[in-house]
């Protein structure tokens, strides 16, 4: 007898589909991620007789775009994430740790647009509705007609999409929805896939806009295939610790925009307010005249932010030192520390390290370099350096500093803020014309670090 029901193995990490279990997957190279789902078969084939219908082709000239198809969220953080307000009929993921604040923000921005006028249909799987509106009540007052679902059956939800034909769509989250027909459990790789999908015909079939609010693996990466995030127009990442004031929301997939911008929010008990000034906000609370303290300026896309690098070197109580960077790339500070043994004659061989970046935001950006050198200089020398000095630029091998990019705008940025002296690449310097109100200082090379420290 032939077997009624095939199964087929899945990766859940990244969707790889194999005849037979594998202990390692030959896609992600990952171990022991190979699951057993059985396979849907469509209800009806086509026929071989031809197509009922021809498709249309277009060309690309006659297809007209409107500029005002974006609709501003009322959070101007997350329009420039989204590349200036969302676009109809785009999918968007929204990821990020329990407890981040995805549920918060997504429902103030439904509070937005439905006090704005748009038909917003917030599904909800995990809460029911009583839970919904006790949280509703916490970040403000509703003055739309938000629409509410509490349904996790992928047919009933579709149904009532179709019935009521709003502009937005909230689904949280994407891995409590499931359709009958697959007999695997919520979640699993195939219950995901078959929804994801289903919401991408609706939202580009009708031109609804749909947020999908996706659990995160311990990796920090959304849970399930990752075709997941490849089926999506854009991938939002919530970032920041549970028990901090703030909150990053980065992107990083968007066919619509940039996904070098990021929106700050900080956490409050009536919700999420976003942050106008993140520099001023990173830097709340510098010491004073202690040295191993330094400000550096980073650029996250076109937006400068200026953050605090603290390094800590002492004399180490092991035989092997020990490194430690939180905020930063380790294997960047072990290069640092190894072009100042070699171009300075710094002894760092029997020194324990420790670099942070203040304020619990991660940077991985070159120009961070010099801020760096600096601090790490300034704490082995038990130098202070000035509150009022700021300093970008990536540092080579050979011991240079090499040019960054948009000198200018950080230069300004570090003015805004009230920095009286600049330390920055020879070579941008030159580009750069006068300033006042600031002070700017050229470096060619590392050993030219010593006379900014005697200066200090």
């Amino acid at each position: 007898m032939a077997k009624d029901r095939k199964t087929v193995f899945f990766c859940q990490n990244c969707g790889y589909e194999s005849a037979k279990w594998q202990g390692q997957c030959p896609g992600c190279r990952e171990w022991n991620t190979f699951v057993e789902e059985p396979v849907v078969k469509s209800a009806g084939k086509r026929q071989s007789g031809g197509y009922h219908e021809q498709p249309r082709v277009t060309k690309l000239s006659q297809i007209e775009t409107d500029p005002r198809s974006r609709v501003s969220t009322g959070y101007g953080e997350l329009d420039r994430v989204l590349g200036g307000g969302i676009v109809r009929g785009s999918l968007v993921l929204v990821g990020g740790d329990p407890g981040i604040g995805k549920s918060t923000l997504l429902l103030q921005v439904c509070r937005n647009l439905s006090t704005a006028g748009e038909k917003v249909l917030y599904i909800s799987g995990e809460e029911s509705l009583q839970q919904i509106k006790m949280r509703a009540g916490r970040v403000g007052e509703f003055v739309g007609d938000m629409l509410l679902l509490c349904e996790t059956n992928l047919d009933l939800v579709e149904e009532a999409i179709r019935r009521e034909k709003p502009k937005i769509v909230v689904i949280d989250s994407i891995q409590t929805m499931y359709r009958e027909e697959v007999s695997s459990a919520p979640g699993s790789v195939s219950q995901v896939r078959e929804a994801t999908n289903a919401f991408m015909q609706i939202a580009k079939g009708m031109e609804i806009t749909v947020f999908l609010v996706g659990h995160v693996t311990k990796e920090g990466v959304v849970a399930g295939p990752r075709v997941l995030e490849h089926m999506v127009d854009t991938v939002l990442y919530f970032e920041g610790d549970r028990y901090a004031a703030y909150r990053l929301l980065r992107g990083v997939k968007n066919r619509f925009g940039s996904t070098n911008e990021i929106g700050v929010f900080e956490m409050r008990e009536t919700g999420l307010t976003q942050v106008a000034n993140p520099s001023e906000y990173m830097l709340s609370g510098k010491p004073e005249g202690a040295s191993g303290s330094m400000v550096a300026c980073a650029m996250e896309g076109t937006r400068p932010i200026l953050v605090e690098v603290q390094a800590l070197v002492c004399k180490t109580s092991f035989g092997i030192p020990r490194r430690t960077a939180v905020g930063a790339d380790i294997n960047r500070i072990n290069l640092l520390m190894a072009v100042l043994e070699k171009r300075l004659g710094l002894s760092l061989g029997d020194c324990d390290a420790y670099v942070n970046i203040a304020g619990g935001i991660r940077m991985n950006e070159p120009a961070l370099d010099l801020a760096i050198v600096l601090a790490v200089l300034s704490s082995k020398q038990d130098i202070p350096l000035g509150e009022k000095t700021i300093a970008f630029g990536e540092v080579g091998l050979s011991g240079e500093i090499r040019a960054v990019s948009m000198a200018r705008q950080r230069v300004l940025e570090a003015k805004k803020l009230g920095f009286e002296r600049c330390i920055l690449p020879q070579v941008s310097l030159e580009g750069i014309p006068e300033i006042q109100g600031i002070t700017l200082t050229g470096v060619r090379m590392v050993r030219d670090l010593q006379n900014v420290l005697r200066k200090a």
